[in-house]
């Protein structure tokens, strides 16, 4: 990855003096874009914690003083929180074992044979190599359809795999606008296992396509970028590119740029921009997934892509790149969630630390 920072440590706990070592172009950038603030939590354990604590943190000092560093994004209001103590640990990169287990004993599910147990849309189905279609049986919205994958694993997946969901996926968002003119705002959505929201294992994955205007969020991002343009004279997407390879923390890929996310949603999110969802975007959202699933261990995950309307539409979409994001979600076969009030109603509280997954990006998309 390209980087003009010229750092002591590579890491979110050390962003501001990693920022102020920028020359003076890139941190104006930077500020457009970003708020940095760090806190110090301090508090006093009871010495009965004392043993408890070393064997989960190591020592009672490394829990007596500890930095917190929040991270605002200026243009989207999204926000992180990074505490030093969950970002030091290192990137779990394990597959439970118990999981192919669980996995094993779902099957056979309705999945497993769609042809019979799954409605179809009215215009049919659409097959591929790998992957048919069906149409939702509880919608959330008029058009609501389902990729049901060939494979019964859903970490079983390749290149050419992943290019022919997103195949189908145009596909049948070209067959809904054909039938549904006034349908042109599209949508496709990868929840991958429980805790990601799948309600079954079976790979799958779904897309939908709206109308009157966008989904809400991602109308907010469009509006945020315009917002961007009008006051500063400067592409939203492309600053927020400049702004993560000035810190390492991107990797450009035929033409489609990768970051790891400065605010992220949750642990280990991943960016992926494009001006098209063509085979140079599918290449990177595959080496991208791959790096999570693969190089990092992330067995759960919800994966989206924001597309620009495909016919009229309200509101000026062309400076709307097709925009990508994935997340861990964590151990699908822990009870724990990963999402509570912080993440729900003020700013995410994130484990994982950008520059560490940028290094496993660096890695994958070097190969």
């Amino acid at each position: 990855m390209d980087s003009t920072a010229v750092r002591e440590a590579a890491s979110v706990l050390n962003l501001d003096r990693l920022v102020a070592a920028l020359p003076e172009p890139s941190q104006a950038r930077f500020e457009r874009l970003f708020h940095v603030s760090v806190a110090t939590g301090e508090l006093r354990p009871p010495p009965h914690m004392y043993r408890w604590i070393e064997r989960y943190f190591g020592s009672v000092d490394a829990i007596l003083r500890q930095k917190v560093v929040r991270v605002t994004n200026r243009a989207t209001m999204e926000g992180a929180l990074f505490n030093d103590l969950r970002a030091k640990r290192p990137l779990e990169a394990r597959i439970p074992a118990a999981l192919h287990e669980e996995l094993a004993r779902s099957a056979p599910d309705p999945f497993c044979e769609p042809l019979v147990n799954t409605p179809e849309d009215v215009f049919g189905r659409i097959t591929g190599r790998y992957c048919v279609t069906a149409s939702n049986i509880a919608k959330y919205d008029g058009w609501h359809g389902v990729i049901v994958f060939n494979d019964h694993d859903p970490l079983v997946f390749d290149e050419e795999a992943v290019g022919d969901y997103l195949d189908v996926a145009q596909r049948w968002w070209g067959e809904a606008h054909r039938v549904d003119p006034d349908a042109v705002y599209p949508l496709f959505m990868w929840n991958c296992l429980w805790k990601a929201g799948a309600s079954i294992p079976h790979g799958h994955a779904q897309m939908s396509l709206t109308k009157g205007m966008h989904y809400a969020k991602i109308e907010q991002l469009r509006r945020s970028a315009q917002i961007h343009r009008m006051v500063f004279g400067q592409s939203y997407f492309d600053e927020l590119y400049q702004v993560h390879r000035d810190l390492g923390l991107a990797v450009e890929h035929r033409g489609v740029h990768v970051l790891a996310n400065l605010v992220p949603i949750k642990e280990k999110e991943v960016l992926v921009l494009g001006e098209r969802l063509d085979a140079n975007l599918t290449s990177a959202i595959y080496r991208a997934l791959h790096c999570l699933t693969g190089d990092l261990g992330v067995t759960c995950f919800n994966l989206v892509i924001y597309a620009p309307p495909l016919g009229a539409s309200e509101g000026d979409w062309s400076d709307f790149p097709v925009v990508v994001r994935m997340v861990d979600r964590g151990d699908p076969m822990n009870r724990t969630a990963d999402f509570g009030a912080m993440e729900l109603y003020a700013a995410s509280v994130v484990s994982s630390d950008p520059f560490k997954v940028a290094e496993s990006l660096a890695r994958s998309f070097a190969s």
